[in-house]
This record gives structure tokens, sequence and C-alpha cells, in this order.
């Protein structure tokens, strides 16, 4: 511990100063919060977590430049403290700040050459970043030094797989499950990538059987029970709304948007996740005019969570959503667009502002509220395709997609996101596309050229090859690795190799077969 912060500690008055700009960072009161974290460092500047601290206040307030320095004052002081470092990369990478974020990794392992988590998580980016090679050196050491770490096992059968060398990953992977970790990511983990692999290998009913186990051992992460009752209540809260939504509504709301430019034309693309977002995001944003964003956090943070949190004691209701004032509107407008074009600082904005994220198609009728101009882009694909994707993805629970841990919630998932579509469709007021994936497949220029006349740009021969261009990015998304690749049809049709296992959901899913053109009997 050093001199000052054992004296900050010490005082009451210093630490009950500190306390409370805890307190009020943790209940999004970033404005006091900032003050009271500058106020301290000028007396104890030689504190990391008070420099830490402040980084996530100035974040709060979209101070983005002030948190940099924050954050990198935090790495100086921080040079041999791994777990802060580590904690450090991740809010860069919250930044899109990736070089801070990947120098911040590098600087965990020099910190200590022996700490697994350290090398793991280098590791990690790197092979995020295909940079195979070095995430390959940096988990042969890791298991060097520590052979018996099942996480870093875990992330050699990972490369393994990516570089599609499967039986190697898949003998790795199984000698793992034998083991039975006490780690429950190993445990989680190790059974989702085993399911990819015998997936790949057409060996559906174990592929199944593991993602079912992978789910068991999730459930164990977390209090899914709380998580399911928030996502409930959130979605009885959010159809009460949209029932109560009248025709023309939308298109008045666009006759009174708030009179905030911005430097682009702006577009949200959404649809249930595993619809095929992220395809259709990477070639739109091969076009030069379009400046894609990949899973921003923009919406969720300045709209969703402001307006609609998931947890609200009652629901927002359609007439405070239609009386919103004007300023606090254009407020909103202007809070969002900050944060979006955070990672944009220096670069041209493009003519096309174009915002890639599923699960806010939730609150369709919050973005067209805000930014009643929006084009809407709905990426659209055979439901059943569409669950049995989410059911095999490994993801952090929240109460969104601790839906995807079983069959019939990412049903009701699904029924409950393309509800609010269907619904705003059919409310009407506003410019939407809808692109089916398996148009892409079957017709990329065809389908690519529809959707970019769309936004009122030409076609461009480049966005053909947008996996090449994706291969030059880091992307954010669960899917990056795919799309990295030319576009192939294997995840067409992809449900019919589970068909018997999804043939409980038959009923549930029809109606959203019929509704966006799919053969309901397969």
């Amino acid at each position: 511990m050093s001199s000052e912060l054992a004296k900050l500690q010490s005082s009451p008055r210093e630490a009950a100063r500190w306390q409370k700009a805890q307190q009020q960072l943790m209940g999004r009161r970033y404005a006091p919060a900032l003050s009271g974290y500058q106020d301290l460092v000028k007396r104890f500047s030689g504190v990391a977590q008070l420099w830490f601290e402040l980084g996530l206040a100035a974040m709060g307030e979209l101070e983005f430049d002030l948190a940099d320095q924050a954050f990198r004052r935090t790495m100086e002081l921080s040079a041999a403290d791994v777990q802060l470092l580590l904690l450090l990369a991740q809010q860069y990478q919250r930044l899109r700040r990736l070089d801070q974020a990947r120098r911040c990794f590098e600087l965990a392992v020099a910190a200590d050459p022996a700490s697994a988590p350290a090398r793991i998580n280098l590791a990690l980016w790197h092979e995020k970043d295909r940079q195979w090679d070095q995430a390959w050196a940096g988990i042969e050491t890791c298991l060097a030094r520590h052979p018996a770490d099942g996480y870093a096992a875990y992330v050699k059968a990972l490369l393994w797989h990516r570089k599609g060398e499967n039986s190697a990953a898949e003998t790795l992977v199984r000698d793992l499950i034998k083991r039975d970790s006490p780690d429950p990511q190993v445990r989680i983990s190790s059974r989702y990538l085993l399911a990819e692999i015998l997936d790949a290998a057409g060996q559906y009913a174990e592929a199944f059987c593991q993602l079912l186990e992978a789910k068991k051992f999730a459930r164990l992460t977390a209090n899914t029970a709380q998580l399911e009752r928030d996502y409930d209540g959130a979605d009885a809260r959010r159809r009460e709304l949209l029932a109560s939504l009248k025709p023309g509504m939308i298109q008045r709301w666009r006759q009174e948007a708030p009179a905030a430019p911005h430097p682009g034309r702006l577009a949200f693309l959404g649809g249930h996740p595993r619809s095929g977002t992220t395809l259709l995001e990477q070639i739109l944003g091969a076009h030069p005019e379009v400046r894609a964003f990949d899973e921003s956090d923009a919406f969720v943070n300045e709209i969703w969570n402001p307006l609609a949190p998931i947890n609200a004691p009652r629901a927002l209701t359609v007439g405070e959503l239609d009386s919103l004032p004007l300023k606090r509107r254009a407020e909103m407008r202007r809070r969002y667009l900050k944060s979006l074009l955070r990672e944009a600082a220096g670069e041209p904005a493009g003519q096309v502002l174009l915002d890639k994220n599923p699960s806010p198609t939730l609150a369709l009728h919050l973005w067209l509220r805000l930014f009643p101009e929006l084009r809407v882009i709905i990426a659209l694909r055979d439901p059943r395709d569409v669950v049995i994707s989410c059911l095999f993805q490994n993801l952090g629970l929240t109460a969104l997609n601790v839906n995807f841990l079983s069959p019939d919630r990412a049903a009701r998932h699904y029924a409950d996101l393309m509800d609010v579509w269907l619904r705003l469709r059919d409310l009407g007021g506003f410019d939407w596309r809808e692109v089916h994936y398996r148009d892409l497949v079957a017709d990329l220029a065809g389908a690519g050229r529809r959707v970019t006349e769309f936004l009122q740009l030409p076609w461009q021969p480049a966005q053909e090859q947008f996996h090449e261009s994706a291969g030059r990015k880091f992307l954010f998304s669960p899917t990056y690795s795919a799309v990295t690749r030319p576009l192939q049809n294997r995840s067409v049709d992809r449900w019919k190799n589970y068909a018997g296992e999804l043939a409980p959901l038959r009923d549930r899913l029809a109606p959203y077969c019929r509704a966006f053109g799919y053969d309901e009997r397969g």
C-alpha cells in the first residue's frame, strides 16, 4: 500500500469524501462524483484507485478525453498491479481506445509474467484481433507455467478450433470436461465449445446435449430466477405501452423532432440477435460513406436506461413518452450522439451513421420518439434458425440473454422482440426496410444494393468483399470470427439439424414464420 493511500484511508474526513464520491458513482450521479474525485486527486495524486474511479465518472459524464487522461495516470501508478491493469483494459475497450486496451494487457503480463489471468487475457485479445501466432505463443507460455490451469487449456482448444484443427480441439476439450474443473467458466465454456465442434462435425444430438449441460452450469453463476422476473416485468410494461400507441403518433413525432443537427444521417440496424445484423453491418460499413458502429452502448446508456430501465418500478406510459419535453429530447439526442461518436474522433463521420445493436430493437419506440427521422433496417432470418443460433451463444448472463438458457425462453424472447417490430411496422410513420439473411446469402450484390440504396447511397463493389475490410477491424460482436470469412450458406435452414429438439416450439414460432415468409412446416 502506498503512503498516500494509507494517509487517505487513515483520515476519517478524507475517507468519508472518497466514500461519498464512490456512492455517487454507483448511483450514476456522475457530475458530483467527478467533482469529488477531482478534488481528491489534488491532494492524493499518487493513489491509482482514485484516478481509475475518476476515469469512470468522466466516462459517465461523456468527458472521454478526461477519462483517457485519468486512465493514463492510473496506468502510470499501477505498473505492478495486474488486477487493476486488467480492469483498466476493460474500460479502455468501453472507450473504444483499443491501442490503450492492448497496452494494459501487455503491461499486466510485464508486471507479473507468472500471472495466468494476465497471459490468458492478452491471448484472448490477440485471438479476437486475429493475431493467431501471438495468441498461440502466449497461451503456450501460460500452460508451460500453469499446466493445470483449466481456463488456459480451454483457450488453447478455442485456438485450435479457430485454426480449423477441430480434432485436436475436441480431444483437449473432452479432457477438460473429464477433469471436471471447479472453475465455472471452464465448465461452461468447454461445453459450449464442444457443442460448436460437434455441430460442425454433424453430430447434432450430442451437440445439443452439451449445450444443455453448459446451460445447467451457467444457471449456477447468477440468480437466474430474478433476472427472468426482471425481464418479464419489463416485457409486460413494454407491451402495455405499445398497445397504447395510436396510429399517426409517430408521424406527429417526426414533425416535431428537435432541431439538433448531427454530422450524418442516422440509421438503426436491428432485429433479433443472430439474425444477420453483424453480416449486414459489415456489408454496409464497407461503403466509404457509412460509419458503422458495432455494438455501441450509446443508446442503452443515454436513452434506454434513463427512460425505461429493465428494473423500473413502474411502466413508462404512452402519455409520458408522447409529452417528453423538447428540451429533454434535445439533450438526450446530444448525449447519445456524443457517446456514439467517441470512437470516431479525428475520422470523417460519413454521410450515414449506422448504429448496429440488435437488442435495443426492444426499445424501438424510444428510438422513434428521440429520432423520428431515423432510417430503420431490420435483419430477418428464419425464426427457428435464430433460436438455435442463440442457444449456441456463450454469453455472460443479463436480464436479456438469460432467456438463451432454454429453448422455450429463447423462443419467447424471439416473440417478445419481434412483436415490438410488428407493432411498430403496422403503426408506420417512419422509414424502414427488412432484409432477409437468406436473400443476402443467395444474392449478396442484389440484396446489398437494395438496402444501401435505402440509405440513399449508391452500391459500391467493395461492399461485396466485406470480409476483407472486416478482417482489418477489431470487432465487438460475439460473432466477430464469422464475418471475416467469405459468405457461405451453411447457416441457412440450420434448424433442420435440430428439428426434433425444436418441435415443442413449433406453435409458438409458427406465427412469425408466417409473418416473415418462412414455411412453418419446414
